[in-house]
């Protein structure tokens, strides 16, 4: 069908468009070859049954309808193919106008003989077949039947007239004497069965046939009041079924006529008699033939349709073949001399939308041919290109996602600006860090982030200055310290030490990089006063006890050796020395102790049972300040060092004591409110949280941002080792430590201490 196809070394697509093209082809030819086989056999089977009657009785039904389903078969057949040359034209494919003019030249020369065959040949079948049949014979024959239907009926009446005058020999007879009239009766009229039935419908008496039956056959009561109101009725019977042979033989006329009573009254019962009187055998069976006659003509007749829309059927059938094969030829034909071109079109579309797939080649041997050769190799060249390209662009994104993967899990933040400010990308790093949503504000300028303004204004200082002067230091970045200031609240919110360093990136954006260094300064400084806490326990406590010593020996050389006066100088001199001696030595061993706190040993440990045991010491015989305790029995174990624990819960509640005592003094309170003491166990952060408030007068701003460093307090005499101390044990612990001021409407009622613990996961 086709003299193009695909090279051997196309790719399975191509292949499988060819194959599929190639089915499609084989099914359109092997339908209509048997379309064609299917309406050739019909034609055939027509002619035969159009010579034998017999034959075309038998099978007119379904010759009809095996036309029937092939013209509907080849109508489905030719709406497919205009539908599919509709679609290829709507969708504007090259050479879909060109198939269209092919199609409908190819159908109109199939058509118009077609059809001038369709109309002559239509108007002899109609006419010859009505030629067949004369139509005053078909009105002889229908008077015929109506003549012998009005001669039965004229016999009919006249025997029930008889039988009517007949009755009036039985008027004045009683029913005991009734049978010898019947006899006779039935021997005038010359029937053959006599009756005579009562009002009831009971057979009174009898003559003929019914003597011999047990169950006469009774009128029925509509009969009986049709009688009643006629005087009498006769019924042809025995002529229903004129196919039967003894029908001539078994017709009769049955009559029922009312008995006439001599006598008047509402009690005198009406009588009826029954007489059944054969029919005459000639007259049947000329009645009989006259209507047989009549049916098989009819019969004819109605056949005379049918082999007309036989004949209109095999015509449109064969209509119906010649303009198929003309648009099947035009579509053949159309595709042989436009599928190079298609071929072209197609693949001109699909690359100018993006698909460089293999494309159909054929290997036809003309110019066309070649030219869809060439198209398919220019097309391999472009999609081997783009491979190329998207492989490399798969690369780069690969590397792309990897670089943000390493973005997003850096420890350090990474925000990229442009040069007005603006946050292009962020990574987590920045919004941990920075403790502010980085990515919802992308897009914005980094001063309008909250707790930023400063920040943002000091680093783009550093870019405006290094970005001015790059080419005179030749720098690549530049790096400075920063401390972002959070607020007052509480010193779990202290601030923030970072390094940042700045670059320049293509398309004048701008990279800032910054690391919080804050647990580092904080460990160099703990680190620090550690040292100077070890160097002063050892430079101060050795020359101590010698000078304690030295001015006791003093006094006791110096007693009773000088006068009054200067007795009393000498010892309230001494005195002051040993005392800040003293004082001294706890100053210095509690340098001691800060130094050398040994590391903690963690063990499951009951934290209420470990409070309750420290409240002990803080009963109301002990405590300056009293101590009122909350503990929640659902808290679980922790992992702890019960004799570090023992110290940070000492020193927090001395700290409250101090701090509420202090604030009675200052205010000139009397009343003290309670120090409170609390653990609480949290479902949804599962961790226990101990708590110490107080109700003194709260920290300083200056003071709360740096509580937890040694030798920051707030206590007149006091060494500022208290909660530094309780900050490395809990860091030891992994406990998280918070501290902020209680305030109500904005006035500071105390401090509030917290520390939060995570369960041991055995005991949990």
């Amino acid at each position: 069908m086709s003299t193009g196809g695909t090279p051997a070394g196309a790719p399975p697509s191509t292949h499988t468009t060819a194959r599929q093209s190639r089915a499609v082809r084989w099914a359109v030819g092997v339908g209509a070859a048997i379309m064609s086989a299917i309406g050739l056999v019909l034609m055939f089977l027509l002619t035969l049954a159009t010579n034998n009657r017999a034959l075309y009785e038998r099978n007119y039904a379904w010759l009809f309808g095996v036309n029937v389903f092939v013209a509907l078969l080849l109508l489905g057949v030719l709406v497919w193919v205009a539908v599919r040359l509709g679609m290829r034209l709507r969708k504007g494919r090259f050479g879909s106008r060109l198939l269209v003019k092919l199609a409908a030249i190819f159908a109109v020369v199939g058509l118009m003989p077609g059809l001038l065959i369709y109309v002559v040949s239509y108007q002899f079948v109609t006419r010859s077949i009505e030629s067949w049949f004369d139509v005053k014979v078909e009105g002889a024959l229908s008077a015929g039947v109506s003549l012998a239907r009005v001669s039965l009926d004229s016999l009919a009446a006249d025997m029930a007239a008889k039988t009517r005058n007949a009755s009036t020999q039985v008027a004045q007879v009683p029913d005991a004497t009734a049978g010898l009239v019947l006899e006779r009766i039935r021997d005038q009229l010359g029937a053959t069965d006599v009756v005579l039935w009562n009002a009831a419908g009971q057979a009174v008496a009898s003559a003929g046939q019914s003597r011999f039956s047990l169950n006469p056959e009774r009128p029925g009561a509509s009969l009986l009041r049709t009688v009643r109101q006629q005087r009498a009725t006769a019924q042809i019977e025995g002529l229903d079924d004129i196919a039967d042979p003894a029908a001539a033989q078994n017709a009769r006329v049955k009559v029922l006529a009312l008995v006439a009573s001599p006598s008047v009254g509402l009690l005198v019962e009406p009588r009826y008699l029954q007489a059944t009187l054969p029919l005459p055998p000639a007259l049947v069976a000329n009645a009989i033939a006259v209507q047989e006659a009549n049916r098989e003509y009819q019969e004819r007749a109605l056949a005379r349709g049918g082999l007309r829309r036989m004949y209109v059927g095999t015509l449109t059938l064969s209509l119906f073949l010649a303009v198929f094969g003309a648009v099947l030829l035009a579509v053949l034909l159309g595709n042989q001399l436009v599928r190079p071109l298609l071929v072209l079109a197609e693949g001109v579309r699909e690359v100018a939308a993006g698909n460089l797939s293999p494309k159909a080649a054929l290997q036809g041997k003309d110019e066309l041919g070649g030219l869809t050769r060439s198209f398919a190799l220019m097309t391999q060249q472009l999609a081997d290109a783009r491979q190329a390209v998207e492989q490399s662009m798969g690369e780069v994104d690969a590397a792309r996602a990897n670089l943000q993967t390493i973005l997003d899990n850096l420890t350090a933040g990474v925000i990229v600006l442009d040069a007005q400010g603006l946050i292009h990308s962020s990574n987590p790093g920045a919004t941990r860090i920075l403790r502010a949503p980085m990515a919802a504000f992308e897009g914005r300028p980094l001063s309008e982030v909250p707790g930023l303004a400063e920040f943002a204004a000091a680093v783009q200082r550093h870019f405006d200055a290094f970005l001015g002067d790059h080419e005179r230091h030749g720098l690549d970045h530049w790096q400075q310290p920063f401390e972002l200031h959070a607020s007052a609240g509480g010193a779990g919110q202290h601030a923030t030490s970072l390094v940042a360093r700045g670059a320049e990136l293509p398309d004048s954006a701008r990279l800032l990089v910054f690391d919080d260094i804050s647990e580092i300064v904080s460990a160099q400084r703990a680190q620090a006063w550690g040292e100077v806490a070890r160097r002063l326990a050892h430079e101060i406590k050795n020359p101590l006890t010698p000078i304690q010593l030295s001015a006791e020996r003093l006094e006791m050389k110096l007693s009773g050796k000088l006068p009054g006066p200067e007795q009393a100088i000498l010892a309230k001199s001494v005195k002051t020395i040993v005392d800040q001696v003293d004082a001294m030595k706890r100053l210095v061993n509690e340098f001691r102790d800060y130094a050398r706190l040994p590391a903690a040993e963690l063990h499951a440990l009951d934290l209420n049972a470990l409070v309750a045991d420290v409240l002990h010491l803080y009963g109301e015989e002990n405590a300056t300040v009293p101590v009122e305790a909350e503990l929640d029995p659902r808290c679980p174990w922790i992992a702890g060092d019960a004799q570090q624990l023992r110290q940070v819960v000492h020193n927090l509640l001395q700290n409250a004591q101090d701090a509420t005592e202090q604030a009675r003094t200052d205010a000139a309170e009397a009343a003290l409110q309670p120090v409170r003491i609390s653990t609480r166990w949290s479902e949804s952060s599962r961790r226990v949280r101990l708590t110490v408030t107080d109700s003194g007068g709260g920290f300083p701003a200056h003071i709360l941002q740096r509580a937890f460093e040694p030798y920051v307090t707030t206590k007149p005499r006091g060494t500022g080792l208290g909660l530094a101390v309780v900050k490395k044990i809990a860091d030891e612990h992994g406990a998280r430590i918070d501290l902020s001021n209680r305030t109500d409407d904005g006035v500071v009622r105390g401090a509030q201490v917290s520390l939060s613990f995570a369960p041991v996961p055995a005991v949990a």
